[in-house]
Formats: structure tokens, sequence, C-alpha cells
């Protein structure tokens, strides 16, 4: 299968935002108790993090990290969680129907992120709560002292603040599931006043509004305008969230819900540009892709067992094992937010550990990586710089989601003099034919070249074993400006070039 594709050095896109890498964890399930945390575990350290979770997480290069949620943001109590341990409440988590000890709070959090050199995006509620809660929170975390919360902070062994700069305006606030969800109108008129309070005491603080809990509600995409007619001049991004799966087992049709993302973005940048010239603003308004992965391994049978449980203290939840398929998958997507990085400036996957994760971590033994932590990390390592074009001319097919896909998914980024391919092939049984024209490279040459190929779909990786890694890939050379060579089918590259 021959396939033509371009690239031009003058062709771009736009520079990418470090945080299109992001990552997001939860107070849900395993992923904070026995996911990065757990005293006594032999890895754990003097604070109680588990420094072999904490070493795959380093690894990673993660730019900043979405916490503490999610729907359990919705109906949390901050305050729970700083002061003595001991003197910390354990409350029902009514988001996930568990107990919540609170051993973890923003001090112990902000210590690890900070240790492995990641900025927080914290998420304030607007469910249960509102305007009151959410300054008092970000005083306690952003002012230097003198005053009741940051003072307070002081005495909890803090001295400095933390200076953080990003800031999520409640969670799905449009979803019946979440407590306190709300009409479009009351949550923007709620989420602007809040965006002022907050802004009054950290003028450069970066806001996000709640857009649409997925593409597929009721609502989608009138709830984005409303919104942002409340607020738009307050705030910097509206969240947009999706979840993946492929429960139908049709590998083309799977593949082809990157494409139905992609018209997601289209859709929001649409109304974003709206409500723009609506109301004569000056400012931009971004997309923040807070929530993306995978998830249908486990989806419908934990979605019975959570809602019967009897509050268990951080139960077993959405531990998905990724396949080999899912592999391609999210390189696909990671391809797609590099393509649409004009539009989406953060991104964060959802979520680290063991919650529909690409970390995994046994209580009391193993952690290792799933088959997603590969493509996530090469993207992190590899994808930063400025998005350039790709053209492709080759054979596409249609499906259930979507028509024309094209059967070369493929992203280009530039930074320091290299060129970073990321290619997959998702041709079931067909090899690529690739002839990559480098207009404007006329001294190019392979750096590395590193692929994911030849697993089984259906295969994973586990405690014992990572058979899905990536690894040496060969038989691609740069001649006469152009990057050549065959790709299998079902194969995923990143090529590097200097150039």
């Amino acid at each position: 299968m021959r396939i033509n594709a371009a690239i031009h050095r003058d062709f771009t896109i736009s520079d990418i935002d470090n945080r299109l890498y992001a990552a997001f964890i939860e107070h849900m399930g395993r992923a904070i108790y026995s996911g990065i945390y757990e005293p006594g575990h032999p890895q754990a350290d003097g604070n109680g993090f588990r420094r072999d979770v904490a070493g795959f997480v380093r690894d990673l290069d993660i730019p900043a990290i979405r916490y503490p949620g999610g729907n359990f943001v919705s109906a949390y109590n901050w305050e729970d969680g700083i002061g003595p341990k001991e003197n910390r409440p354990v409350r029902l988590d009514l988001a996930w129907r568990s107990k919540e000890t609170n051993q973890v709070g923003i001090n112990e959090f902000a210590g690890w992120a900070n240790e492995l050199g990641i900025d927080m995006m914290l998420a304030v509620n607007l469910g249960s709560r509102g305007i009151e809660e959410a300054r008092n929170f970000m005083e306690y975390v952003n002012h230097p002292g003198g005053t009741y919360w940051s003072d307070l902070r002081r005495s909890h062994g803090v001295e400095k603040p933390y200076g953080v700069k990003m800031w999520c305006l409640g969670n799905e606030m449009d979803g019946p599931w979440q407590i306190g969800a709300k009409p479009a109108r009351e949550y923007g008129r709620l989420a602007d006043e809040t965006a002022k309070a907050l802004r009054a005491m950290t003028p450069d603080a970066e806001l996000i509004v709640c857009g649409s809990s997925n593409d597929q509600m009721p609502t989608y995409p009138e709830w984005e305008r409303s919104v942002l007619e409340e607020c738009y001049e307050h705030v910097d991004y509206i969240s947009l969230h999706k979840y993946f799966g492929n429960s139908s087992r049709d590998t083309l049709n799977f593949f082809g819900k990157i494409e139905e993302t992609g018209r997601y973005i289209n859709a929001i940048g649409g109304v974003i540009d709206f409500v723009k010239a609506k109301k004569r603003a000056k400012n931009d308004v971004h997309i923040c892709f807070d929530e993306w992965n995978v998830w249908y391994h486990r989806r419908e049978e934990d979605s019975q067992r959570w809602r019967t449980w009897d509050w268990p203290e951080a139960p077993d939840l959405l531990e998905e094992n990724y396949t080999f398929e899912d592999t391609l998958f999210v390189a696909g997507l990671l391809n797609e937010f590099i393509r649409r990085s004009d539009r989406v400036k953060i991104a964060c996957i959802a979520q680290l550990v063991n919650v529909i994760a690409p970390i995994r971590a046994d209580k009391g033994g193993k952690a290792w990586r799933q088959s997603i932590y590969w493509p996530y990390q090469l993207a992190s390592l590899y994808g930063r710089g400025t998005a350039l074009r790709v053209a492709v001319d080759g054979p596409k097919y249609d499906c259930e989601v979507a028509s024309d896909v094209d059967y070369l998914d493929i992203s280009a980024v530039t930074k320091d003099g290299t060129v970073t391919i990321f290619a997959v092939n998702r041709h079931l049984t067909e090899s690529v034919d690739l002839r990559l024209s480098l207009t404007g490279y006329p001294d190019a040459a392979i750096e590395f070249h590193k692929v994911i190929e030849g697993h089984d779909l259906m295969a994973t990786n586990g405690p014992d074993a990572e058979p899905i890694a990536p690894v040496e890939g060969k038989g691609l050379a740069v001649q006469q400006g152009e990057l050549g060579g065959k790709l299998a089918p079902l194969s995923y590259h990143v090529i590097r070039l200097k150039v």
C-alpha cells in the first residue's frame, strides 16, 4: 500500500503547549491510596509515597496534573485534608460510594508533585459549595502570609505558597450524576463570579470552565455557548472530556473515533469563535481536554459494582488492562491533539495510576507500565515544539463513526533542529510503503527510530512482563529529501530526524 505524504518547514499549525501532555489523578478507587501513596510498602519513601510508581511517573516528564477530581471534587471539603493526620475526618465519598480517609490532602499531594517537577492544576468544588470555599482554598494555597488561611498553611509546616496558576471551576457540571449539577446559565454565572474572586487574589491565574461532559450529552454544544456567554471574558479555557471504547470489536471503527474527536474539537472551536464575536471580546479562550482515555474493558461491570458496595475504603475500581489495540488508539489520539494544537492547549490523560491508567500498582506488590504508557511517554518526550502540517495522499476507509479515514495516522513536530514524525499504520493486514517529502530540510538524517509492532491486538502487559514496549526500528531511510520505507500493519513509529 503506497502512501505519499509531505511536510514543509514553513507550513506550521501552532506552537505546542507542553501541557498537552498533562495528567489527571482523582481520589477514586486505588489511584491515590495504594496507587501513588502506600505507607508500609517496601518501596514507600519517608512520606508514604511509592518510589517505584514515582519512578514511572518521572519518566513520563509530566508538565502538569489535575487534582483532586473529577466527580469526587463536587462534594469534597478541601479543609478535611489539612492539619494533623490523626485529626482528619473520614468522610463518605458520594461520587464513588466509598470512604475517604483524607490522609492525602493538598499539602501531601503538593509535596509529591513538587518532588517530581509537576505543576498542579487544582479543581474547586462548585457542586455542593461555591465562591467562598474556592477563594479560601486559593488563599491557603497561594497567599504568602499574614491572613487566616495563609497563616494556617504556614502552621501546617508549609512556609512558602505554592503559586498554583491553573484552576478548574468545578467538574462536569452539566452531568445529572454530578453532586450539585446546574443548568448552563446558572453554572456560567457561578463560574463567572468565582473567576472574578480568584483573579482578585491571583491576577495571572489560568481559569478553566466546564464544557460538556462529553459530545453525546443532549445539551451539547448549546451548553458551551450558554456557559461562555456568561463568563467568556473571565476564563482562559473550556474543558472537554471524552472516553473511548471498542465493545463491538471493530478495530477500524475504534480508530475512526479519533476523527470523531477532531469534529468535537472543531465544533467547540466554532462555539468559542461565535461567543467571542458576539461579545466583541479581546481575549482568547482555548480548549483544555482535561479528561481523555480508553475506558470500556471493565466499565459496565464496575458501574454495577460501585453502586451497590458498602462504602469500602480505596476499592479496586476501573482498573483496566490495556491492550496493544489500545496502544495504537492512544498513539493516534495524541497525534490528533498535536494536529489540533492551535485549539487544544492542555490535555490530561485520565487517570495516572490504577484507575483507567498507564501505570498499575498492586497493593503491597509490584508496579508496572501498561501498554498505553509508551505512546504517552514518547509523545511527552518528543512531541514538544511546533506542530507541522502533514499532507497525506493514500488509501482511506469508511466506518460507522467517520468517513474517509486515513490508514496512515501521522503528525509531525519540529524543535531545535529536529523533526519528529509520529505515525500509526492502522491497516489490519497491509504494510505502508511510505514516501514522505521533507521540503525545506535538505540535510535531514535519521537520529532514531522507535517502533511498537507485531503484537496480538488483545495482548497486554502485566506485573511480571511488559512485552508491549518500544524497540529499535529498521528499514527507514532518508534519500534525496524523502523519508521512505515500510511500516508494518498495525504498527506505531516515532522517527526523529536531525535537520
